[in-house]
């Protein structure tokens, strides 16, 4: 009887074996180049996986008639029938050919025989796929209605004379959102609006040549001063920051919470399918050591994925997630922040990672109700970090806020490529700080200097006396970040001033001038900079000078000017001196050469588009102009 039962199982056992089966294989684009993060789904079923960095998979099936889903955001989805194969290679070819047919615009597509208005063809990207992208000469068309992308109001930083403000204090930022964004805006064919160009986030979306710490400092820093590319008669100062790089494998356990809006306004294929895709490709670089919650809002908040470190099931719980539903954010922030603190590992990094559009339209959903909620949440030592997502709705005003309350940071995921820049080559810095509450404080020698004004920076400016308060919150620095700062200086002797303000003397207050020691006279600042440790609640304080030594412009104050050039022309600055578009190529062509990242090659790129942009742009209104005066 035991032997026939032992027989039974034996035959059922490989019954079983022979029912399911591992399919492997590898994905790659058109040209051979791996795809990391494509999604494989099992047809009929929530069973997925997704491809690793070298683009290999492997996913169980459950008999030779299964059928499995291959899909890559800017890509052409393919189905494959398994047919008994075991090793299932994929090439997967880029949407741009389904594309060149359609008219994208801002509510919908349409056919290109379908228009009837006169269209200009610009180049572009969407969801990371070049396209063609027509856009109407004459009349209006519906995206500008739908738009409701939320941005703040920049008052621009202006120059202070240095006899009334000898002092200029402001947090760091090392939030890159902004860039991505007005990229985004730019490959799409427009021009951003001026309060979408933040440009301290622009020139610190790249990386510089800063040297190391070389002591137990969490960072080093490296100022330059230079003449001013777009006005002569001025000087430019650059203070550079360099956070200490650890590696990958020595960095502290992670404890992260995903907090991921799955409401309808993420259906778009820019949303909810690319956050999918950026969070597997941030699953795949998880330790042992580290482990990842699922929390999910629409209509209200639930718990998708305990804690866990088992990647399977992380990415099986990422895949099968679907939008629709209105946007309880406060709920989804709450539940997220319990998560975390249920979990919460004492010498570890504990994060909530936030991906939304940020439309929150239910529940706590006011600026001033989540800044509120986010306070609260800071004080119990998890960091937020938020990853904005889509176009139209995006209300990047409402999540810098939430960055900058919850002791974060804030990064716009445009394409596949942005979140692997974001999520696996600068994991580091993005979720890990290696210093918080960082702040500087210049004073400026009245000698040297007869005004200035920080170029950027704008919603980071602190009262003189927040620099000493180690209750002000500020910024935080992550492992390996740059943070870089640009003053432009009105010399001492300058010849003219006409852009510094004047007021009447005062009454009451002496106006005899404080001798000044001469051991100082050949220094144009001297600047001072606060930080915590981590695990801190006392500032540490790190001071140095910088000497009225004009020389030569380094690659890095070259390609940092270039950029701050850029966001001055885009925002048609009043400050922007002779900055056009010719000078913003010639001093970024001039800092790029062969050890220069793709990024910067990029810049240019952009830089060129929005040229054509705006030629287009003073075309139609110049023909517009034409034809009301034949009206």
């Amino acid at each position: 009887m035991k032997t026939l039962l032992s027989l039974l199982l034996l035959c059922a056992s490989t019954v079983l074996l022979h029912a399911q089966s591992t399919i492997t294989g590898k994905i790659t684009d058109e040209k051979g180049a791996p795809l990391q993060g494509a999604s494989i789904t099992l047809k009929g079923t929530k069973t997925s996986t997704a491809s690793d960095v070298n683009g290999l998979y492997s996913i169980q099936v459950p008999n030779e008639k299964a059928t499995l889903i291959f899909a890559y955001v800017g890509f052409d989805v393919q189905e494959i029938k398994v047919k008994g194969k075991g090793v299932i290679n994929v090439i997967l070819r880029s949407s741009v050919k389904s594309l060149d047919e359609v008219v994208v615009v801002g509510y919908g597509a349409q056919k290109k025989k379908d228009m009837t208005a006169s269209v200009a063809t610009l180049s572009g990207m969407i969801s990371g796929t070049n396209v063609n992208y027509p856009r109407p000469l004459t009349g209006s068309t519906r995206d500008d209605d739908f738009n409701r992308e939320g941005y703040d109001n920049i008052k621009e930083n202006e120059f202070q004379k240095v006899t009334d403000h000898p002092l200029s204090t402001f947090s760091i930022d090392v939030d890159a959102a902004s860039y991505s964004n007005v990229r985004r805006v730019i490959n799409e064919g427009k021009l951003p609006t001026p309060g979408a160009v933040r440009i301290e986030e622009m020139i610190n979306y790249f990386s510089y040549n800063y040297p190391q710490p070389s002591n137990d400092k969490p960072f080093s820093i490296t100022t330059e001063s230079a003449q001013c590319p777009w006005n002569a008669a001025h000087q430019l100062v650059m203070i550079g920051m360099q956070g200490k790089k650890i590696d990958f494998d020595k960095l502290p356990p992670s404890n992260l919470v995903f907090l991921i809006d799955v409401s309808g306004s993420m259906e778009e294929e820019n949303k909810l399918p690319l956050v999918k895709s950026s969070l597997n490709l941030l699953a795949e670089q998880l330790r042992p050591e580290d482990r990842i919650a699922i929390v999910v809002y629409a209509g209200n908040a639930g718990l998708v994925l305990p804690s866990t470190n088992d990647k399977y099931k992380i990415r099986e719980a990422i895949n099968g997630l679907e939008a629709g539903g209105s946007t309880a954010g406060g709920a989804g922030i709450e539940l997220a922040y319990k998560t975390a603190q249920q979990n919460f590992m004492k010498n570890g990094n504990n994060r909530v990672v936030l991906c939304t559009d940020g439309d929150f339209n239910v529940g706590a959903s006011s600026d001033d109700e989540l800044e509120n909620l986010i306070e609260q949440k800071r004080a119990s030592g998890v960091y937020l970090t938020v990853l904005g997502f889509g176009t139209g709705n995006y209300q990047d005003a409402k999540m810098q806020k939430l960055a900058d309350k919850g002791n974060g940071n804030h990064a716009y995921i445009d394409n596949i490529n942005e979140a692997k820049k974001v999520l696996i080559s600068e994991f580091g810095g993005t979720l890990f700080a290696i210093a918080k509450d960082v702040k500087l404080q210049i004073e400026f020698n009245p000698a040297r200097v007869k005004g200035y004004r920080l170029i950027g920076y704008e919603n980071r400016m602190l009262a003189k006396e927040d620099f000493n308060n180690d209750k002000k919150d500020a910024g935080d620095m992550g492992s390996n970040h740059t943070v870089t700062a640009l003053y432009e200086i009105i010399p001492a002797n300058a010849a003219t001033d006409e852009e510094l303000g004047t007021v009447d003397p005062l009454r009451y207050q002496s106006q005899k001038n404080k001798k000044q020691s001469t051991s100082f006279s050949n220094e144009l600042m001297f600047v001072k900079i606060r930080y915590k440790k981590p695990d801190e609640d006392n500032s540490n304080l790190m001071e140095i000078s910088v000497k009225d030594n004009l020389q030569t412009a380094s690659n890095n104050m070259r390609f940092a000017s270039a950029v701050a050039a850029f966001g001055m022309v885009l925002r048609n600055s009043a400050l922007k001196g002779s900055s056009d578009y010719k000078l913003v190529r010639s001093l970024a062509t001039g800092s790029i050469d062969s050890s220069s990242d793709a990024y910067k090659k990029e810049f240019l790129e952009l830089v060129k588009k929005a040229e054509q942009l705006k030629a287009t742009a003073k075309l139609d209104s110049e023909e517009s102009e034409e034809s009301d005066e034949s009206k």
